[in-house]
Parts: structure tokens; C-alpha cells; sequence
């Protein structure tokens, strides 16, 4: 598969829409580049569940015929994608990353798989996916494990690891992902891309409203910031059905926002984790002091603050985690097919009473506001997206030990699920690499709804940190010949 900068798999979302309008190429051509190059590739990264081939030829040939007459959909008619495989396809199997689920076909699919499709993007496939997304590193009976191209012997996180991995060997411009408690922007720090988590209410959750922690939303993996805001354009919106939804974008889009100044902000940061008691690499902080320096370059206030929530919360989240886990419906006669993880989750939310769960939401719901006011004063926080490097293949997994792959997961994690805590926004920013070569993510989060200002922002770092239509100064990938 041609590697020249001129192929369109080796261009950004918007780029490749840009050319498929200039007719120096066509979503059809684009298409079949990207499914040689998954094919060459997929399963070496983990990439994807199920690929679908023949809808993509036949989406791509009507975005085609689109584009030439003039009438594309949006800004990213005919840029192929992934959905990932937590979400609903209609008469696509979706297997939930699990042997337990593995034949399951959805007679719907979700609204936001809804709306990528209404914008003319084109799906390739399924992306891989944990079981039933609980994990943060992608290691599924289902699938081959998903790996960071920057080293194939380190996963690529999770639970959007299929995704980042796509998108960072190049087999996909942008993919969908979904977020619980870091699950885009962990895959995006260890793979080395842009990973948004949006506001609370952004993205309709529609039909199914299943997470009713409100922990969870779908959200964009991107090579770069102005590309995470257009797909993020695209899958943002409520239904007449939706009972919570964020303020609508002011003054244009997303990616307007990105070519606007943000303004002097005072900024809080902090690098002591927040749900562990983790050591964090020194390499992870270096690239945050350096994140840090490049802000006050800018311009903005940088205040040093401790840790707004507080370790109380701890046990909340774990619970409402574990109950989510149990609340997954699924036939009794193949629970045997579960990981040892997702049994010893499912057993703990089973084992918790109706109060103990209703009390540990308003406990991680109290958490949540007791941070938000606490972060008042400031318009961003910063803080290191992980505490480590990307972590090995099997480095965090232990299925004789469910309990201690929960706490390696935490010390691995332990900033991220605090702003699914409070819905806030928030990006990982792929700023930093180290000595050997491996993506290092810094984190910045923002005040509820304010997800124009943090792409203002973001793009503002960007164009500091790594100017050019990839950015951020990436290394080369390491893929076998």
C-alpha cells in the first residue's frame, strides 16, 4: 500500500474530505487504500472486530457520486471511520468484546451511530473493544489485543483501544469511541493521539439510555485537533427523547472554535493522582511541566491546586462501577463465558444492596459538585492523562486475581475517571514522547458545556507544540514491513 504523503491514507480527516472536494481523489479510492491497509494491518494492531467491506464500497460510491455533483453531506462526507463495538449497529453483530455476547445483532443502532452515517462518513467496521468495556487495556477473547503502533508488544489502553489503534497505524483518518472513566482519552496518551471526552449531555445517549450513572458518552479519536472537532460536530446533537442535554456550541462550531484566540485563562493544575496512591513516571510529569510552560508562553495564568476530589470517593465510583457491570443484561446460560474481571465485577455490584447503590451515587454525585465548585475560579484544569508509560501486553491483565487487575488499572488510571465524575469535558493532547519513542498524553478538562473553549485551547497548544497537518511531532510508527 503506498506510504507517500500524497496517499490518502496517510492524510487527516478534513485534508482527505478536502480533497475528495478539489477531485484529486474519492472516497471510493480512499476506501479501498484504507481496507488494504487494514487488511495488511488489522490484526497486527487489534484493530477490528468486523470489518465490513462490501457497505463500505457501497457507501463510499454514493458519498462519491455526492461529492461530484456538489452536495456533500458535511465536512466529512465520505471519510471512512469505525464504530466501536460497545455501540449498536442495526443488523450488524456487536459483541460487546465478549465470548458471552459474541452473536448478538442489534435491531437498531444507536443516534449517534445514526448521525455519523447522516453525515456521509463511512463505517469499515467494528472497532476492538474490551469485555463489555470495563477494562482499560483491550485484551478480549474476541479479538487480537490492540496495540499502540509506537511499540507491538504495549496495548494500545482502552476501552476504545481498537479505535486509537486504528487510527494510529493509519487504517482509519478518525474513529468513534465511547468514555466511562477515561476510556478515549487512555487509548489516545498510549497511542498518541487526540482523544475528547465530551460534556455531559453533548451526545444523545438515545435509545437505549442504558448507563444511568451518566458516566459514560461517545466521543472522537483524532490525529489532530481540528479533525476531532468536525467528527465531533458530527455526533453531537439531542433527540426529542433526550431529557438532559449541553448547551449548544455559541457562535458557530466546534471546528470554528478551533481557528478562534481563547483568551487569557487562568488555568489550575495538579499532578497527584486522584482515585490511587500511584507513583506517576517521571517522564509523564516532564511532559506535563512541559505543557505547563508552553501555557504560560501563551499567556494563560498557571496556579498550582491540590487534588479537587477528594480520595472519599473512591468507594462510590467503585460501586456504581461494579453495579453498572452487573446490570449488563445477559443470558445466564453464558455467563461461564465472562472473564474472571468481569465475573468478579458483576459479583460485587450483584452483592450491593439498592441503598448502597443509591448512596453511593449521591456520594459520587456530592463529589462531583464539591470538585466543580472547587475548580470555579479557573477555566482549565491540567493534569498528566496516565501515570505511566503504555503499559505492556498482559502488564495489567491478571486473571487469577481479578481484584489486583482492578487496582493495576486504577495506578495506571488514576486521573482520568474524575471528570466523568462531574461531566466535564476533557481532551488528551498527545504532547510529550519519551527517550524510547512512546506517546505520553497530558489532560486538560474544562468547566461543563465549555467544550468550545477547550478545543480554542487545544488547537492554540497544538499549533505551538507541533505546527503542520499531522502535528504534534510524532515519531514513526513501527508496523512490520
Amino acid at each position: 500500500m503506498p506510504d507517500d504523503a500524497t496517499s490518502p491514507s496517510n492524510r487527516g480527516a478534513l485534508e482527505l474530505a478536502a480533497a475528495f472536494r478539489r477531485g484529486d481523489t474519492t472516497p471510493t479510492e480512499a476506501v479501498e487504500l484504507y481496507l488494504e491497509r487494514i487488511e495488511a494491518y488489522g490484526d497486527t494492531v487489534g484493530a477490528f472486530v468486523t470489518v465490513t467491506a462490501e457497505a463500505a464500497r457501497a457507501t463510499a460510491a454514493a458519498a462519491t457520486e455526492r461529492i461530484r455533483r456538489g452536495e456533500p453531506l458535511s465536512d466529512l462526507d465520505g471519510v471512512p471511520t469505525g464504530i466501536k463495538d460497545l455501540a449498536m449497529t442495526e443488523g450488524l453483530v456487536t459483541k460487546f468484546g465478549s465470548a458471552a455476547t459474541s452473536d448478538f445483532v442489534p435491531p437498531f443502532s444507536d443516534e449517534v451511530v445514526n448521525r455519523i452515517a447522516a453525515a456521509g462518513l463511512v463505517s469499515l467496521g467494528k472497532t476492538n473493544t474490551p469485555e463489555l468495556g470495563l477494562p482499560c487495556y483491550t485484551e478480549p477473547d474476541v479479538a487480537p489485543p490492540a496495540r499502540t503502533p509506537y511499540d507491538l508488544a504495549r496495548g494500545a489502553g482502552g476501552s476504545s483501544g481498537g479505535a486509537a489503534a486504528a487510527v494510529a497505524a493509519d487504517l482509519l483518518p478518525v474513529a468513534h469511541g465511547s468514555d466511562g472513566g477515561g476510556s478515549i482519552r487512555i487509548p489516545a496518551s498510549v497511542c498518541g493521539l487526540v482523544g475528547f471526552k465530551p460534556s455531559r449531555g453533548r451526545i444523545s445517549r438515545a435509545p437505549v439510555y442504558g448507563d444511568i450513572t451518566g458516566l459514560s458518552t461517545s466521543g472522537p479519536l483524532a490525529s489532530t485537533v481540528r479533525d476531532s472537532a468536525a467528527f465531533l460536530d458530527v455526533m453531537a446533537g439531542h433527540t426529542v427523547t433526550d431529557a438532559l442535554w449541553a448547551a449548544e456550541t455559541p457562535d458557530g462550531s466546534l471546528l470554528d472554535w478551533c481557528d478562534r484566540e481563547p483568551g487569557r485563562l487562568r488555568i489550575a493544575r495538579f499532578a497527584k493522582p486522584v482515585i490511587a496512591d500511584a507513583v506517576v513516571n517521571p517522564e509523564v510529569l516532564a511532559a506535563y511541566e512541559d505543557v505547563s510552560r508552553v501555557l504560560v508562553k501563551l499567556g494563560h495564568e498557571v496556579v498550582d491546586v491540590d487534588p479537587p476530589m477528594g480520595d472519599d470517593v473512591i468507594g462510590a465510583f467503585e460501586t456504581v462501577w461494579a453495579v453498572s457491570a452487573a446490570l449488563w443484561p445477559l443470558d445466564p446460560a453464558r455467563e461461564h463465558l465472562l472473564r474472571p474481571l468481569t465475573r468478579w465485577l458483576r459479583d460485587r455490584g450483584q452483592a450491593a444492596s439498592a441503598p448502597e447503590f443509591g448512596n453511593a451515587m449521591v456520594a459520587m454525585q456530592q463529589a462531583g459538585a464539591e470538585t466543580l465548585a472547587a475548580l470555579a475560579p479557573y477555566d482549565i484544569v491540567l493534569t498528566p492523562t496516565l501515570a505511566q508509560l503504555p503499559a505492556p501486553i498482559g502488564g495489567i491483565r491478571n486473571d487469577d486475581d481479578p481484584e489486583a487487575d482492578f487496582e493495576a488499572q486504577k495506578a495506571f488510571t488514576p486521573f482520568t475517571s474524575a471528570w466523568n465524575v462531574t461531566g466535564m469535558p476533557a481532551v488528551s493532547l498527545p504532547t510529550g514522547w519519551s527517550e524510547t519513542g512512546l506517546p505520553i498524553g497530558t489532560m486538560l478538562g474544562a468547566k461543563p458545556g465549555q467544550d468550545h473553549l477547550l478545543y480554542a485551547l487545544s488547537a492554540q497548544i497544538e499549533a505551538t507544540v507541533a505546527p503542520g497537518p499531522r502535528g504534534w511531532g510524532r515519531p514513526p510508527i513501527r508496523l512490520p514491513s
